[in-house]
């Protein structure tokens, strides 16, 4: 059976981590074999290694050496979370080794829906410049991302909503 990824990117406090979960709970609830995989701590360090090290590709290494333990349990289907990924799909796709189906999805969401998200996240406070890079990354991704590339919008749905939408794009179900 060729694997499938799902990579799911999109700003900070859009909901990516929070959709992966849910959807791992579907996921789990029809019996589907899976696994998950949060890469935005593939290469969390400091001095962030893409900057001071820019051919080392760290999160791509990882990521590959992950992958390949999964595949070599028999698993086929991957859920992957980054901020950027859609950005980056031929250098995780080819990290993966395994030529997988690949399903990109872009989460949306705006100022004053992903800004009581992240202040949950933080305790109940946010800097202005947590929400400004959130911001910076909305437009970069919006002005960047393939047209190829599935947009969910999250602000008016549920965590299990937006996880259903996933669902019927990876035909898991």
């Amino acid at each position: 059976m060729r694997s499938h990824v799902l990579f799911i990117s999109g700003r900070s406090g859009v909901g990516k981590s929070t959709a992966a979960l849910q959807l791992h709970e579907q996921l789990i609830e029809r019996g589907v074999p899976h696994a998950v995989i949060e890469g935005d701590y593939l290469d969390l360090a400091h001095p962030a290694p893409h900057l001071a090290f820019p051919a080392a590709n760290l999160a791509e290494q990882n990521l590959a050496a992950m992958w390949g333990a999964y595949r070599s349990l028999g698993y086929r289907r991957l859920i992957y979370t980054n901020t950027a990924a859609v950005l980056t799909l031929p250098s995780l796709v080819a990290a993966l080794g395994d030529d997988p189906l690949v399903t990109a999805v872009l989460l949306c969401g705006s100022d004053e829906e992903v800004r009581p998200r992240l202040e949950r996240r933080n305790h109940g406070a946010i800097d202005a410049d947590l929400l400004g890079r959130s911001a910076l990354m909305a437009n970069l991704l919006d002005e960047q991302v393939p047209a190829s590339v599935h947009r969910i919008d999250t602000g008016q749905l549920q965590p299990s909503e937006v996880a259903a939408q996933l669902l019927s794009l990876t035909d898991w179900a």
